[in-house]
């Protein structure tokens, strides 16, 4: 190894690394250290050099966490009575600082990745409850640029792009598009850049928001919107208020149950606490002090059922599930509005 320590700092280098102890030390443009760590022991020692060598030790709290600091090779270095070799420490102890934290403050990579062929895209598009893919055939197409700015603000979905035609046709995609891909309603939103008369990263954002339906959605004006426009029109709701100690386990008790139910109906989560709610609390006829209920909503018939009072358990909310979709309950209503007319 081609040593960049002169006299005595190159001999005690040559030393360790003779005994197996020094695995790499590089100081290339990017000024890096890659070692073993360095023991307690060690640690202590150099702390104390600082009190002793103030510039030393100032650079050592920076640079005891990093991963790639030597506290031996360090350790060895401190102890040549060498001055300038000492100087010399000192400056590079500053350079990988210096280093250290321009690494740790640069930007990640936020390119999203290619799909290069079915089964990557498969396996993507089964990574998570929604994703987004945006099929261009070219960096420059148009939206290309809008789709990035837009991905990076909807950070909580997962994006993909994919120019390869074989991809494209399984999907059904003949021109650049953007598509979403959804588990709870098995659904596939594209939209059509070619298409779409007015596009920017806003509407992109829009677009993403309203369809970012999920296992359970959360009920605001944005997610309305999707929930309404999906070809799955029955909405099992769970009202509860937000902040209250079954707010969060009743969330996820529903949103693990919910899959079993995909295509068939959509799980929505309502924040009782929320004033824009009561509206919908109201169509069930409740108040916010009678949370948390369940009910299910029939967009097709425009008709109401709200599970009896009582736990909200998987059991008993899986049991009402099952005898909505196989039309038990809808008779009991109607057994019971026909009961009601013949009283009057």
């Amino acid at each position: 190894m081609r040593s960049f320590f002169p006299g005595t700092l190159a001999e005690s280098g040559r030393e360790m690394a003779a005994r197996g102890e020094l695995l790499l030390i590089t100081l290339s443009r990017r000024c890096c250290f890659c070692v073993r760590h360095c023991d307690d022991a060690t640690r202590s020692h150099l702390s104390s050099c600082s009190q002793t060598a103030p510039e030393t030790g100032a650079n050592w709290n920076m640079l005891s966490s990093h991963r790639g600091c030597s506290g031996q090779l360090i350790l060895s270095l401190l102890h040549t009575t060498n001055h300038s070799a000492k100087m010399l420490l000192v400056l590079v102890f500053s350079l990988l600082a210096t280093c250290s934290t321009a690494e740790e403050k640069a930007p990640a990579d936020s390119t999203p990745p290619r799909l290069t062929d079915v089964s990557t895209a498969e396996a993507f598009i089964n990574s998570a409850e929604v994703v987004v893919v945006g099929f261009f055939e070219a960096d420059e197409g148009n939206g290309f640029k809008e789709f990035l700015a837009a991905i990076e603000e909807v950070k909580t979905l997962p994006a993909a792009l994919c120019s390869v035609k074989e991809v494209w046709t399984n999907y059904s995609i003949d021109s650049d598009t953007i598509t979403i891909f959804r588990k709870a309603d098995l659904h596939q939103e594209n939209l059509q850049l070619s298409k779409t008369k007015k596009l920017d990263s806003d509407g992109l954002v829009r677009f993403l928001t309203i369809n970012d339906i999920r296992y359970i959605t959360e009920y605001n004006q944005a997610s309305a919107v999707g929930l309404f426009q999906s070809k799955v029109k029955v909405h099992l709701l769970l009202f509860a208020n937000r902040g209250s100690t079954e707010y969060k386990p009743l969330k996820e008790r529903l949103g693990a149950l919910a899959p079993r139910y995909s295509g068939k109906m959509l799980f929505v989560l309502i924040n009782g606490k929320e004033k824009a709610n009561e509206r919908a609390l109201g169509y069930f006829n409740l108040k916010s002090s009678d949370l948390p209920r369940v009910g299910i909503y029939d967009g097709e018939s425009d008709k109401t059922w709200l599970m009896p009072p009582g736990e909200i358990s998987i059991e008993r909310v899986q049991n009402f599930c099952d005898s909505f979709l196989t039309g038990e309950i809808q008779k009991e209503k109607q057994a019971g509005e026909s009961e009601a007319k013949n009283e009057l």
